[in-house]
């Protein structure tokens, strides 16, 4: 057994330390904690290990003395050495029983500044422990502390051993880098186990893929992308990270080491897509390589730190059949979505932020015949069609000088030049909505496109608004007109109250009378109850209605049974198209 001797203030106190690791600092995390401003939140750690003493400065601010030299490696230390951090002086040395200060609940107070956290074994057995307030943060965990300094300091040797300008130069692609990478960081920790320096409890391969993740992809979110429990990952600065799992909010266990690492992850995020974010642009938006919608942003604005939001889109296209078993839509109303889009209606996807839309979009765009050219405008491209004849579009910031911006509203005039058989917008926001409109009056038949709106109404008055903001001035009559000619149906789709998404109408606008549109439901969804779990109960029927336009159906070659639109009817109707 060792004792540890410290000297604060000229208060000298003494008591035996056991095998393992210890951080030293003034943070809460500390085992050894010496709260003075000249020492840092993490500054120096020290290893016990069979009788011998090991110090390890952690890149402090003010440095870590032995012997009254500074020390840039790990020394062993005896007797003879004397560590000074800041204003404190410690001494390890071989303890003797005879000397060693007898712990009673009589013991003097501890010096001030030297924590009852940095001498365990000083606090009485028989004292009680003081009762946690409820608002009250849980104890830091000093081995995930420790982990994460073992793993910054691998950090630091491969940046020393792997020089990525000199590998880019040569021409080394990014699964080069990556497979490099991969070798560099298994010989440092192959050295650091060989030298028995490797903290128990750390398992060596999952520490392998922690600093790989850190240094080469997106760091603690790898393990959350690969969950596919995981439906949102929201991160809240570095200690705090949310995930969305069935509809609900949880704290998860990943953190990060500081902001610098979660702005490294968000510029690994926005740089390959040719976008920026600093003080000048303190906020993006992105995607991942699977198509998941990223935003990130920053301090100034981001008073909690480093911000980013990230919707996960599922790694296997979802189908109608997914849909029917999460109970988001019956087998029925997919048949008659499948009906609009082989008729060429145009559909919008309304809906609340986080209810849906673009996956439904993808899944309405699946329906399109293989032989149509299709063209998308998106923001951040995420939709993923499985057609072959199909060009992607993306919508461009402004650069550095706030020029070069490419908007939506440019991209669906230009398309309008591509010969289209489809258009399918990512998202209507703005002036865009007028140009989206036109494309369906003039000939461009079975658009797709989403709306932010919270009820199939509401979808005329923020189209409406939309198409102002385009600047130009029309009268809301002709708007609305423009409006009951090219939209045939609109789908709304909404996240409840127990964190389903399900499509709660699906409306045909049929018209307009005076300066009124006019509507039908023709599926709609019927909440009666909530169950004991708080899972929502209700009917997704037909209201009754059919479309105007069921008497086109023979004339395209599709036959449908009527039964669909029956509310009392319960079996299943399929379409029966012929080519």
């Amino acid at each position: 057994m060792l004792e540890l001797t410290t000297l604060i203030d000229g208060n000298r106190e003494r008591c035996s330390i056991s095998d393992g690791v210890w951080l030293i600092g003034r943070g809460d995390m500390c085992r050894l904690r010496l709260d003075f401003q000249d020492v840092s939140e993490r500054h120096a750690l020290l290893t016990v290990r069979n009788g011998r003493a090991v110090i390890e400065d952690l890149h402090s601010a003010n440095g870590t003395y032995v012997n009254g030299e500074e020390i840039d490696r790990p020394v062993e230390l005896d007797g003879s050495k004397v560590v000074q951090i800041g204003s404190s002086m410690l001494r390890i040395s071989e303890a003797d029983a005879g000397t060693a200060e007898p712990q009673s609940e009589y013991a003097e107070p501890h010096p001030a500044g030297w924590t009852a956290d940095a001498h365990p074994e000083a606090v009485p057995a028989s004292e009680p422990e003081a009762p946690r307030q409820e608002d009250e943060s849980p104890p830091p965990d000093p081995m995930r502390e420790i982990r994460r300094n073992v793993q910054e300091q691998i950090q630091h040797e491969l940046l020393k051993r792997m020089d990525m300008k000199k590998l880019t130069l040569q021409g080394v692609d990014h699964e080069g880098l990556e497979d490099t990478a991969r070798e560099k960081i298994r010989g440092i920790i192959d050295e650091v186990v060989a030298k028995g320096r490797l903290p128990d409890g750390i398992d060596p391969v999952r520490l392998e893929d922690d600093v790989f993740n850190e240094a080469m992809r997106l760091g603690p979110l790898e393990d959350l992308l690969a969950d596919d429990t995981v439906s949102e990952i929201m991160v809240n600065g570095a200690s705090k990270v949310y995930v969305e799992r069935g509809g609900k909010l949880q704290l998860s266990d990943c953190q990060f080491t500081d902001d610098a690492s979660v702005l490294a992850v968000i510029e690994r995020i926005v740089a390959p897509l040719g976008r920026r974010i600093d003080e000048s642009q303190p906020y993006v938006d992105a995607r991942l390589a699977d198509g998941s919608r990223v935003n990130a942003i920053i301090p100034p604005l981001a008073l909690s730190g480093p911000t980013i939001t990230i919707r996960k889109f599922s790694k296997k296209a979802l189908t109608p059949d997914d849909f029917i078993r999460f109970g988001t839509w019956t087998h029925n109303a997919a048949e008659f979505m499948r009906l609009c889009v082989l008729l060429r209606k145009n559909v919008i996807v309304a809906g609340g932020t986080g209810s849906g839309k673009t996956t439904l979009l993808n899944l309405l765009s699946g329906y399109i015949p293989h032989d149509e050219r299709i063209v998308t405008v998106e923001d951040a491209a995420e939709l993923r069609l499985q057609q072959p004849h199909v060009v992607r579009l993306e919508a461009r910031p402004p650069n550095i000088e706030g020029k070069g911006a490419v908007t939506i509203r440019d991209l669906v005039r230009n398309c309008l030049r591509m010969r289209p058989d489809r258009i399918i917008v990512g998202e209507c926001r703005g002036g865009e909505a007028l140009d989206m409109l036109q494309a369906m009056n003039t000939g461009h038949d079975g658009s797709l496109t989403t709306v932010h709106a919270n009820s199939p109404r509401d979808v005329v008055s923020r189209l409406e608004t939309m198409v102002m903001m385009s600047g130009m001035e029309l009268p809301s009559k002709a708007i609305r007109e423009q409006i009951a000619s090219a939209v045939d149906v609109i789908i709304h789709e909404s996240r409840l109250s127990d964190g389903s998404r399900k499509v709660v109408a699906i409306s045909e606008v049929t018209g307009i009378e005076g300066n009124q549109i006019v509507m039908q439901e023709i599926f709609a969804f019927r909440q009666t109850g909530v169950g004991a779990n708080g899972r929502v109960l209700g009917d997704f029927r037909p209201t009754g209605a059919m479309p105007t336009w069921y008497d086109q159906l023979a004339g395209r070659g599709i036959k449908c049974d009527p039964r669909m639109f029956d509310p009392d009817f319960e079996g299943n109707v399929d379409l029966e198209v012929r080519r």
